[in-house]
Order: structure tokens, then sequence, then C-alpha cells
């Protein structure tokens, strides 16, 4: 005789098994009927990924918020160009070079000139720094409630969640006045350093075995030192490791209206929705490996030509291995080599070259000055494997994307939480372009989709 619980065990197996065949049978069914024609797409003339011919992309709207500049039209032929990125119409070189003349912390002014369109004086700064400061602190209870009760293994679910999360505390969510609005934005700036920390807190501790440590935000500090602060057990950090983290803040805060997670707040913003809905969604879209996560594909490529070459500064060796990636006989046999190349910028990405100085700092100070080496020699030598053995001349420049992962090593920031940082970053343009949306278009965004499904009649149940 079997005893009760075992009955019930396999009893749950027998439901078990029966649901595997259904799902078999429904898999099968699906698999038939999600296919398409790739002709189809240039016979109707789609625009895929609302992408033109020539690689440019659609225009769907206007902003004033970002501008991203790799290439010119000339007489109707795209031709490359130095890479530019503007916020408000003001060189994020500029922004970076003007900070770093004078030693302080960039990040906050980025902020305020994303939000408002203009510089903030210093006086206006300070003030700003310390309303931003203000509202770090996370609601009564809501790490306990919020984060701790329901862990997450991948951080950016937890923060999309925590970003939900919100609207529950908020006494006034659904109201789109301006005025509300920029206090919900600048609220979620402010807190995201926090939401990212306690999550990757509760990600180490209940799914990676380590004790739980949890720190609140100092108001003394800046975006940069407190996430530091937070994620670090001693609160320990170096003032070149602070300025080098607000450096990659500054560079990832926005980067025009048509990126996926920016657009992403556009189209769910046009509905009407609330903020917090809206950059819930943007977070969704930033998690995935062709947006927010690239900088992952690009440390898992590192890791895997460290594990086949002898010494991380032999170009001929490190040369032979990228003819294997490009060739698709080595690492996941895509043939692409991750972190070069962009869908706007040609012959350089402005944030990419900022980037490698400042890698070069923190390799210094760090160390890891051959390693670096290891990624200057896939930057001079991929590009020219790739005209070889795919026989053509497109530019392949590093993205923002190839050095990012590196600095975050450096900086001795979990991989988990490379994407969310990203995340940290663009909420501040995120939250510019939902205003926007807000205050000036009155349409929802609705393109059109043509269909391709044969017409049929239904058919009674019976007769099927």
């Amino acid at each position: 005789m079997v005893k009760a619980d075992m009955t019930g065990r396999i009893e749950g197996m027998n439901i078990m098994n029966r649901n595997d065949e259904l799902f078999e049978k429904y898999l099968g069914v699906a698999m038939s009927n999600y296919d398409m024609d790739p002709n189809a797409y240039s016979r109707y003339s789609v625009k895929r990924g609302l992408r033109n011919e020539d690689g440019s992309g659609v225009l769907v709207g206007l902003t004033k918020i970002g501008e991203v500049h790799g290439y010119i039209m000339d007489e109707g032929e795209k031709k490359p160009d130095v890479g530019n990125l503007r916020y408000r119409g003001i060189s994020v070189t500029d922004i970076v070079n003007g900070c770093t003349l004078e030693n302080r912390f960039g990040f906050e002014e980025t902020i305020y000139l994303i939000l408002f369109g203009k510089l903030p004086t210093r006086e206006e700064l300070i003030e700003f720094t310390e309303y931003l400061n203000s509202c770090r602190p996370l609601p009564k209870n809501f790490t306990e409630d919020m984060i701790l009760k329901a862990p997450s293994a991948n951080i950016m679910n937890k923060l999309a969640r925590s970003v939900l999360a919100e609207y529950s505390y908020d006494p006034n969510p659904d109201d789109t006045s301006l005025e509300n609005m920029l206090r919900q934005s600048i609220e979620l700036i402010a807190r995201f350093p926090v939401f990212i920390a306690h999550a990757y807190a509760a990600k180490a501790h209940y799914f990676d075995g380590k004790s739980l440590v949890l720190h609140t935000p100092s108001e003394e500090l800046s975006t940069a030192e407190n996430f530091l602060y937070m994620m670090r057990p001693d609160h320990a950090y170096t003032e070149t490791e602070a300025k080098v983290l607000d450096l990659t803040l500054i560079l990832h805060a926005e980067h025009g209206g048509g990126n996926n997670s920016a657009f992403t707040t556009h189209v769910v913003s046009s509905s009407g929705t609330d903020t917090y809905s809206a950059i819930s969604a943007a977070i969704g879209s930033l998690k995935g490996p062709r947006h927010g996560g690239a900088n992952a594909k690009v440390m898992g490529m590192i890791d895997d030509i460290k594990a086949h070459i002898s010494s991380l500064t032999n170009e001929a060796e490190i040369t032979d291995y990228l003819a294997k990636i490009i060739t698709r006989q080595a690492y996941d046999k895509t043939g692409l080599v991750y972190g070069l190349g962009h869908a706007i910028y040609t012959v350089s990405d402005p944030r990419a070259v900022i980037l490698e100085k400042a890698a070069e700092t923190l390799a210094k100070e760090k160390g890891r000055e051959e390693e670096l080496e290891l990624y200057r020699i896939i930057k001079r030598t991929a590009p020219k494997l790739f005209a070889e053995i795919k026989g053509h001349d497109k530019i392949l420049s590093p993205n923002v994307d190839f050095f990012s992962g590196f600095v975050y090593s450096m900086l001795g920031i979990p991989r988990d939480v490379y994407t969310p940082m990203f995340a940290m970053a663009r909420v501040a343009g995120w939250c510019a372009h939902r205003i926007e949306e807000m205050t000036i278009s009155s349409r929802i965004i609705r393109p059109a989709y043509k269909s391709l499904s044969s017409r049929s009649q239904y058919v009674k149940l019976e007769e099927r």
C-alpha cells in the first residue's frame, strides 16, 4: 500500500507528465503558425526595426532632450562621421571635460540639465543636490516588504518591481500634471541607487549564500559615492573610483528618443498611463541583451578569449582567436565581436572614447594595464579581420559597451549589477522623455502592421 504522501506525489507526477505531453502538442501547433516569409518585409516596404534600408532610423518624433550624431547624409547617401552626443544641445564631451577640470562630480549637474533644459548655477546645483539627497531614503518598510520578502535572482526584474511598488506609496500616483511628474521623476532618480543596492544585497544573501548587508544612503555624498558606499560592506572607496563611476553615469544618462528604452517610455506614456508604469516598461526594455545587457555580452566574450590565449598582450595569438570567433568557430558561434559597431555611430562613439581614457586611469591604479591592452588589441585588429574575412568596408569602432564592463569590473561591481547601473543613469533621460511626451504630444503612438493571414471562415466546434 502506498502511503498518503507518496500517493499525492505520484499523482502530482502524473499530472506533470500529462501537462508535458499537452505542452508539446501546443508547441507544435504554435510553431506552425508563427512564421513569416522574410521577403514579405521588402515586398511591402516594411521598415523592420523602424530602420531605413541604409540603416538610418525612421523619423517618428521630435525631441529637445538628446541628440545622437554618427553620420551625415550627402545627396541622399549616408556617410560616416565622428560621433557626438549632446544633452540639451551641449556636447557630453564638454560636460565631462568641464567637471573634470574643476575636479568635481557631474552627474547631478547632468540630471538638472536633462530635466530642466539648462545648466544650473552653483547655487542651483547645491540646492538641487540637497533636494535629490533628501529624496533618497525609501518609504518606511519598503526594503523589508518589497525587496527582502520577494528577492529576485535578476536585479533588473527587482528594480522594475520596486518602481511599480512606488505607486502604492505615492499619495497622488496618477496625476500627470508637470508638477507631479517632475516630483515623481526626481524621487525615482534619487532612489534608483538604493533600489539597486538593496536588491543586490537581497540577491547575494538569498541566492548566493552571502551575509545580508544593507546600507542606507548618506545625504552628504554624490550619487556615485552613495552607490559605492551602499554596495561595499566597509563603505570604502577611493576618489578615483567615485569619479570614474560618476563619469559612467554622465555618459549613460541620455541617448536621444530613438533608443529602445526611451522610445518605450514615449510609447507607454502616450497612452496616458502613470509614471511608474512607464519607467518600469523602460527597465524591461533595457534588460534585453540587445540593449542594456550588451556589456555583459562583451565580458563573456573577453572571458572566453582569456581562456584560449596564453598572454593578454600577444597580438598574433589574440588575432588568430578573433578570426575563429568571426568565422563562427569559437565562443558563441554567432560571428560577432561584441562591443564593436553601433546603430548610429560610425567613425567613433564619443562615450567609448571618453571611457577608454577613464579605463586607462583606473587600470593604472588597479594594476590591470595588461588587460586594457587586450581590449585595445581587439579594437585595433577586429575591424581589419572583418574586412579580410567578410570582404566589407564597414567601419567598426568600439561602442560604449566595449569598455564599460571592464570599467565596472575594476570598480568591483558584480556583473549582476552592470545593467541596473545603466538604468541608474538612464532613468534621468527616461523621465525627461516621459515629461516631454506627456506635455507636448496629444496622440497615442500607434504604428501600422499589415496582416498576412489568409482569410478563412469560422467553423462550428462540432465540425472541426
